[in-house]
């Protein structure tokens, strides 16, 4: 797609969002199941949910734009699942392996968060403000998965990682 304007940028970082949140559809429940801490299953099996919701979210976002979602891969994620999955594959202690799990689980969530406050911005400035509004829930969904994943890192998992196995 050739971009010459902000809306074929905003179309196209939309693209790169609705890629990134199909690829975390397919590692949630791979990293729910490798969690060994129950509130680190459950964390993942909510989220899991939250992300169905905002991938609906950005097709009621395409559909009010007349585009389709699909035509472009998030090389990012790709990138940052492929990490997840290398972590599970070297077998760590289990509370090393939650450890690692918040911490992958947390760069999908900032690298999210960065790219939905952009988005939300530029359909703010496009006066699409049914779109931003979907936008600001998904980010405000974002920051809050990644304080619960903060909170459970410094109120458990850390210190049973520090303990060793």
């Amino acid at each position: 797609m050739k971009m010459t304007t902000l809306k074929d940028l905003y179309i196209e970082e939309l693209r790169d969002l609705y890629s990134a949140e199909n690829q975390i559809l397919k590692a949630l429940p791979k990293m729910a199941k490798a969690a060994t801490a129950p509130a680190l299953k459950a964390a993942f099996e909510k989220h899991l949910a939250e992300t169905e919701g905002q991938v609906e979210r950005l097709v009621t976002i395409f559909k009010g734009l007349g585009e389709k979602p699909t035509g472009k891969t998030c090389k990012a994620m790709e990138g940052l699942v492929e990490e997840g999955s290398e972590l599970i594959s070297e077998k760590p202690a289990p509370a090393v392996l939650d450890a690692g799990l918040i911490a992958a689980a947390q760069r999908v969530e900032h690298y999210e968060m960065a790219g939905y406050g952009t988005v939300r911005t530029y359909a703010e400035t496009l006066g699409e403000t049914e779109a931003a509004n979907l936008l600001q829930a998904t980010l405000d969904e974002e920051g809050m998965t990644n304080k619960a994943l903060t909170k459970l890192a410094e109120t458990a998992v850390n210190d049973k990682a520090l303990q060793g196995a």
